[in-house]
């Protein structure tokens, strides 16, 4: 099967301009594609893991990717999808981001001569004279038809700042730098990124001329996958530091049900012959398929040491099988301690599973907390220090398990 048809196959693709061309250049590795990353922490998430994937599984195939960093579009902001404004980052805070980024992609995408690039749009978008750009590139722009796209259209009623209508235009001229300094003739982004990314390929044709031709595909959960990244208790980074390996496995061995086959296909690199095997499974496999989707997807971002020990964690914690070694370790001091005690409120809030004592005292008393199994109803309820010899398993809700030792 060709790479094109895979994608589709795989469910990835969800609009394109100009399919036919596409699908030549894709099949026969002769795109050079981009894909544009906001520099807004200092890690990548979830939701930016299926780019990660696409850029991968196109760069196996030959074509060539680039990666856009938003060092330039991170001072302003993208509206798309978003209620309110971003919060402003100072441009050191974006500089440390942009360099963390780089760090964490080449886990990914192998970069270096001949293979792809990594580019940081503040190279070009920082040093543009404001009058010039208005001239050249504000007068291809029809306001009526940028009211129109449906990334501003959610925000009018809100409210939307000439800063973050702006952001259309410096997208837009990414693409149109990139066409002319790196031969970049693709761009790919979510489906809340198809506005801008049709204006980036009108802008082109109306600078170059109409035999400029540069094309625009979506992804179809990219938009989806931002909201992958967000979990109730905060984001799902891809930095171990922030994640843990075996809350990263956790992560996805808990998908529903109805996801959990869409994602092996979108995420993982099994064969297409071995997923379709997968589409009769039901009940006790679809935990299976869990499992399967969870260690594919740790293994590609943290290595398959670390697979194997989040694997290893998880089936000793809910299936009794395995070490619980690796599990989320929290070091008790003497100074945690009073009266050679401590709460479970108490240690929640060390293990930051909890913002304070009020959300903490009200899920116990909802029955949302077990200690080595045992569920805990009373918020004054609290261990002695010697029953840390050995350690003592806090469980948080069905998912989040947290073991605590004596340091």
């Amino acid at each position: 099967m060709k790479i094109y048809d895979e994608l589709v196959a795989r469910g990835l693709i969800a609009q394109v301009t100009d399919e036919d061309e596409i699908r030549e250049l894709v099949n026969n590795g002769k795109a050079t594609f981009y894909i544009g990353f906001d520099p807004t922490a200092d890690s990548l998430h979830v939701g930016h893991f299926m780019a990660l994937c696409l850029m991968k599984r196109l760069q196996m195939a030959g074509n060539k990717p680039i990666a856009l960093i938003g060092g330039g579009t991170g001072y302003i902001g993208d509206p798309s999808g978003r209620s309110d404004m971003r919060s402003m980052m100072t441009p050191e805070q974006i500089q440390h981001n942009c360099e963390c980024f780089k760090k964490q992609m080449s886990r990914f995408i192998e970069f270096g001569e001949g293979k792809a690039q990594m580019v940081n749009n503040s190279d070009w978008l920082l040093n543009l004279n404001y009058i010039e750009l208005l001239r050249d590139v504000g007068a291809c722009f029809s306001v009526n038809n940028m009211l129109r796209a449906e990334c501003y259209k959610q925000r009018m009623e809100k409210g939307l700042s000439f800063l973050e209508f702006n952001y259309m235009i410096m997208q837009s001229y990414d693409f149109y730098h990139l066409y002319k300094e790196y031969g970049c003739n693709m761009q790919f982004g979510g489906d809340d990124q198809w506005s801008n990314m049709l204006f980036g390929s009108e802008l082109i044709r109306k600078k170059l001329g109409k035999d400029a031709f540069a094309m625009t595909i979506t992804l179809l959960l990219n938009s989806e996958g931002k909201k992958m990244g967000k979990t109730a208790s905060g984001a799902v980074w891809l930095d171990p530091e922030k994640t843990s390996p075996y809350e990263f496995y956790q992560y996805w061995r808990n998908v529903g049900d109805k996801d959990v086959l869409k994602c092996i296909r979108m995420l993982t690199f099994l064969p297409l012959e071995e997923i379709d095997k997968m589409d009769s499974w039901e009940g006790s496999q679809l935990n299976t398929a869990k499992e399967i989707l969870a260690y594919e997807l740790t293994k590609l971002v943290h290595g398959e040491e670390e697979a194997e020990k989040a694997q290893s964690t998880a089936r000793a914690v809910f299936g009794g099988i395995g070490s619980d070694e690796n599990m989320p370790t929290t070091e008790l001091t003497a100074e945690n301690f009073t009266d050679g005690k401590i709460g479970v409120l108490d240690m929640m809030l060390v293990a930051g599973l909890i913002p304070s004592k009020g959300e903490g005292r009200r899920l116990v008393q909802q029955g949302g907390v077990s200690i080595d199994d045992v569920k805990i109803t009373d918020p004054t309820f609290a261990i002695e220090a010697e029953k840390f010899a050995d350690g003592v398993i806090l469980k948080k809700g069905k998912k989040v398990y947290n073991k605590f030792v004596i340091k």
